[in-house]
């Protein structure tokens, strides 16, 4: 980012009590969103780290049918695989009457054709997203952003594209299939930007590449150069 000082840290003694606290910053920003506009449209991440999240904003008293969520990125799988984050977050929230929308089409003919899928299917909603929950994996990733061919477009690509087909080289093992992925520019536009995340390691990975901005060799660090908008990090051990 041009400023670090556009980077607030929130440190937590424990997941649990980091969960509550940015559930409640959720909840604020959709709360807000309806009182403004009467809807809320906001992406949240996949993966462990966002469950207890999730399971405490589900907690909160809002009018979920005003509510819109889609996945930052997801696994070119079907829904109901495990790999689906889409999957993972509908358990939660499409029970409390939110509008969870998936962003792979099972008929396209390969990644790039599930990308400009998702990319037709984004710009139907409202944008700039009111909030977007990041996660980053231990190499420095975020959202679906990986190193690799499609890494360029997914940074630089044109700034009205929301959303792309990627294939990460290599492809994770826990993992290994295509996916597709919020842009850039799509999550650098949202009106709230968090991350959360728990480890040392990746506390490591954030600040080294916070530190090299936009020549960063991790994808993190591309994503919040030159950010425009103040960026949260809550994290814990």
């Amino acid at each position: 980012m041009s400023d670090e000082h556009e980077i607030e840290w929130w440190d937590y003694d424990d997941a649990e009590e980091m969960a509550a606290a940015v559930a409640s910053d959720i909840a604020f920003v959709i709360e807000s969103a309806i009182d403004a506009r009467g809807s809320a449209v906001i992406a949240l991440s996949g993966g462990k780290t966002p469950i207890p999240i999730y399971a405490k904003l589900a907690e909160a008293k809002i009018d979920w049918k005003r509510v819109t969520i889609i996945p930052t990125d997801d696994r070119i799988v079907p829904l109901g695989d495990p790999l689906s984050n889409v999957t993972m977050i509908a358990k939660t929230f499409l029970p409390k009457g939110a509008r969870v929308m998936p962003i792979v089409s099972d008929k396209a003919a390969d990644y790039k054709a599930a990308g400009r899928s998702a990319d037709a299917l984004m710009q139907d909603l409202h944008w700039p997203l009111d909030l977007c929950l990041l996660g980053v994996g231990a190499d420095g990733h975020t959202a679906s952003i990986f190193p690799g061919s499609d890494f360029d477009e997914a940074i630089a690509g044109p700034k009205e594209r929301r959303g792309l087909g990627v294939m990460p080289e290599p492809l994770p093992k826990d993992a290994p299939v295509p996916r597709v992925t919020l842009s850039r520019a799509a999550i650098v536009s949202a009106k709230a930007l968090l991350i959360a995340v728990t480890g040392a390691d990746k506390r490591k990975v954030i600040e080294a590449a916070i530190k090299q901005g936009p020549s960063s060799s991790y994808p993190i660090g591309r994503v919040l150069a030159d950010a425009e908008l103040p960026v949260d990090i809550h994290w814990s051990e």
